[in-house]
């Protein structure tokens, strides 16, 4: 008897479905025989808030396709790795790590190239924690313009200058076709990307081993150690992808090291601290991602982060 389809969940999104279209021309070169399935996600329906406003904000892209997944309706969802809790839900497990995009935060500029040759007063689009805090750190006089929806939305809106300037993932724009509005490359030490940034994760249910087998015939095992750290990193200081945490996990020969820093708005500017390590051989990366959350601990970490959910809290009850 045939093997059925292989059903492939992902957002509507055009990204979404750019990205889950590459993944599927590599299992379909493989000789499996998958189709796609569009499943539309609470982070794609509420768009006129910050995803740190929507009810649940961790996780409001994924669990929709994750509900799928368990309840059996697809076999595997396609998901930006960035997007995704470190905690699993229980009955689903990350099958493999396809190679990654540039993992690094992009500038696209409209009046100046680059963010330090804006003039003082202009506006920069983005509706990430993490990146407004490191914008206020780099340039305290900019203003910032919460702007969502998907990236054609937001370069449009930046187009018809509601803002100076776009942050974006330069994975995305890349991934579109759209790597040339970059005008600016944002890189450690002065720019932290997102845990897992410019990576792609294909899950599935646990112990599906027809979806194991296909799944990891793209897995890129040096892609797949390096985001573990850095999500092992976010996991011990109790983040989620939303909290003001950036990481990257970077190969030199061998060796395995990662940065990352934690993020606090204070009277007088932003206060940021910086952990850095490398693997030990024979470690598992999360073993490296837990030794650099512990420097964290130690330079005040836990107070950083405490701080940034209460102020949440309060916004949202404002």
């Amino acid at each position: 008897m045939d093997n059925p389809q292989f059903r492939v969940g992902t957002r509507g999104s055009a990204l979404a479905r750019t990205q889950t279209g590459w993944v599927v021309d590599q299992f379909r070169a493989h000789g499996h025989d998958v189709v796609v399935e569009l499943v539309t996600t609470r982070g794609d329906i509420v768009t006129d808030v910050p995803i740190s406003g929507i009810s649940g904000g961790d996780g409001v892209f994924v669990r929709e396709l994750e509900r799928a997944l368990l309840e059996g309706r697809i076999d595997a969802a396609v998901h930006s790795l960035k997007d995704l809790p470190t905690v699993v839900p229980p009955g689903l497990d990350l099958a493999c790590v396809p190679v990654r995009e540039t993992p690094f935060d992009a500038f696209v500029g409209r009046t100046a190239p680059t963010i330090r040759e804006l003039p003082r007063g202009a506006t920069v689009g983005t509706s990430s924690v993490r990146r407004v805090m490191q914008l206020h750190a780099l340039r305290p006089d900019l203003e910032v313009r919460s702007v969502r929806g998907n990236v054609d939305t937001r370069l449009r809106l930046l187009d018809e200058g509601a803002c100076d300037g776009l942050i974006l993932a330069a994975a995305g724009l890349e991934r579109l076709g759209l790597g040339g509005r970059i005008t600016e490359t944002l890189q450690p030490g002065d720019f932290w990307p997102a845990v897992a940034q410019g990576a792609l994760v294909v899950q599935i249910r646990a112990g599906d081993r027809r979806a194991v087998s296909i799944a990891r015939t793209i897995d890129d095992v040096q892609t797949h150690a390096a985001v573990r750290a850095e999500r092992a990193c976010l996991g011990a200081l109790a983040g989620g992808c939303l909290a003001p945490v950036g990481a990257w996990a970077r190969w030199d020969s061998d060796t395995l090291h990662l940065g990352a820093c934690v993020l606090e708005p204070r009277e007088g500017g932003i206060v940021r601290i910086v952990a850095e390590g490398a693997a030990v051989a024979g470690d598992p990366p999360e073993n490296l991602g837990l030794r650099v959350a512990e420097d964290l601990r130690r330079q005040g970490a836990d107070a950083m982060l405490d701080t940034a959910r209460m102020a949440e809290a309060l916004r949202r009850r404002a």
